[in-house]
């Protein structure tokens, strides 16, 4: 699928449903790739106002805004993104911007470490979910195979997992995929880490970690 293909997909998901946070950055990311920053700087700033918690989203846009020299407005923008990552635990894009922060010689923001919780453990079969940031059922076994199947069951409940499902849905129905597609495959699951919010590399890394 070539990139005026993808836009217009995204265009018309975002049409069908305006309140699809997902849509939105996916939306933004390829008008990125097709070398529209404005357009990605807008359709990026819809995900964060409907998903104030999209770490990605925060972090694609702030590199967005450098590129186009408006660099007191990326600084804002990465600011947020960074608490708001620390808060939730999403090293990997928190790390990005602090970095991105660095480049255009703003400070990155400091963030209270961890403190100890005074809440009663959750229950084994709950788990604090990373997207909502809100506890939730556990899900009763990898719901993939390999690394990115352990990190979906150690950071993610059931309702997110089920969340997904439905914009998986979607997605499937939107761009006509075809499972026994290989590209058809990874189109789907490009759009699930997407909207999940980590990466193949988070997963492997996090794998060997707890091998």
């Amino acid at each position: 699928m070539d990139i005026n293909e993808r836009i217009a997909q995204w265009e018309n998901m975002t049409s069908a449903d305006p309140t699809n946070d997902m849509a939105w950055f996916s939306l933004g990311t390829a008008y990125k790739d097709a070398d529209q920053p404005e357009h990605a700087d807008r359709s990026l700033a819809k995900a964060i106002e409907l998903n104030p918690a999209m770490s990605r989203a925060y972090q694609l846009r702030g590199q967005i805004l450098i590129d186009l020299g408006r660099t007191d407005e990326a600084a804002g923008v990465l600011e947020v993104g960074y608490r708001s990552a620390a808060e939730r635990g999403d090293v990997m894009p928190q790390k990005a911007m602090g970095s991105l922060l660095e480049k255009i010689g703003k400070p990155v923001p400091e963030v209270e470490a961890d403190k100890p919780t005074q809440a009663a453990p959750l229950p084994a079969d709950a788990i604090v979910d990373r997207l909502t940031g809100k506890p939730g059922s556990r899900l009763p076994d990898p719901p993939l195979r390999g690394p990115i199947g352990r990190f979906i069951f150690d950071h993610y409940t059931q309702e997110t997992w089920k969340d997904w499902i439905g914009q998986g849905t979607k997605v499937i129905n939107e761009f006509r995929l075809d499972f026994s597609n290989e590209a058809h495959q990874k189109t789907y699951d490009d759009q699930m880490l997407e909207w999940l919010g980590f990466t193949r590399d988070e997963a492997e890394a996090y794998a060997a970690e707890h091998a």
